[in-house]
């Protein structure tokens, strides 16, 4: 009599439903990642979604309140503000992604290079953070800011700077621990080269902590983009920037509320989505959490 076979369960449908229980567990992380995928569909989509030309000039409806023909109503110029608010988007929370994703490439591979090889690079590499973590983030990014000029991109710039040295540090952190593990000797055993050793064993393995990170910093990001903006640094007219609308905006804030109310709102939505979603990434990583 032959034993029927028990039929497995495939190794990425555990992991998918590991992944949706542990989502489901948390409403707040539901709600963040309900927000990002919202503000993300209006980034990717504005051009269909906006109901007129972010730039298009109306000085007979200008700082008309929010209506049928303006939902958010209009700016100085009469420049349909929804319009505006889902192109700005694209900017604010473009940068908030390009930085992230690009620290966390640039600073976790220095770190895990670092870790690695040790000796006088990894001295100099750490010594350079050092120097640029002693000094407050806000303060250096406005300060490279100016020094490169007003602009969006090199807000961008510097805003990616700043944030590498956070990436690096956590980065060499795991390497140093990883690079003891016994594979990794046995990779140098067997004559596995530094890069094979940096890219195949330490960085696979350094990967959760940094993604905690990336996406906590996504938030931070767009934070920082709109500051810049606000204080005039970041994206020039006649870009469509939350933090330049807001700025903008505070000269009207007594009669025409509307100007800086809905671009505000929207860094608040935009910021505390991700951040949520940032907090549900970091317990789902977190190896204590998952035996809860």
């Amino acid at each position: 009599m032959s034993i029927p076979a028990v039929a497995q369960t495939p190794a990425w449908r555990e992991r998918f439903a590991y992944l949706r229980y542990q989502i489901g567990r948390s409403p707040l992380t539901i709600a963040g990642l309900v927000i990002s995928a919202f503000v993300l569909f209006c980034m990717i989509f504005a051009p269909w979604l906006a109901p007129y030309d972010p730039n298009a000039l109306d000085l007979i409806h200008r700082l008309a309140p929010p209506s049928a023909q303006h939902w958010f109503g209009t700016d100085e110029v009469g420049r349909d503000l929804l319009s505006r608010v889902l192109y700005g988007s694209q900017q604010s929370v473009g940068v908030g992604l390009f930085v992230a994703f690009t620290s966390c490439l640039i600073g976790g591979l220095l770190g895990c290079m670092s870790g690695v090889i040790g000796g006088r690079f990894d001295s100099l590499i750490m010594r350079l953070m050092d120097i640029m973590l002693s000094v407050p983030s806000l303060v250096l990014i406005m300060a490279l800011t100016a020094a490169l000029g007003p602009s969006l991109f090199n807000a961008m710039l510097a805003i990616t700077l700043v944030r590498i040295p956070f990436y690096v540090r956590l980065a060499r952190g795991q390497a140093l621990s990883i690079r003891q593990m016994g594979y990794v000797k046995a990779a140098q055993t067997f004559g596995a080269g530094r890069w094979h050793i940096v890219l195949w064993h330490v960085a696979r393995n350094a990967t959760p902590p940094l993604l905690v990170q990336l996406s906590l910093d996504i938030g931070a990001a767009i934070l920082m983009a709109s500051a810049l903006g606000f204080i005039g640094l970041g994206a020039q007219q006649p870009t469509a920037e939350w933090g330049a609308m807001v700025a903008t905006g505070r000269n009207y804030i007594l009669d025409q509320w509307w100007y800086s109310t809905f671009p505000g709102l929207a860094i608040l939505l935009t910021a505390t989505g991700f951040n949520l979603l940032g907090d549900g990434v970091r317990d789902l990583l977190d190896p204590r959490q998952q035996g809860k």
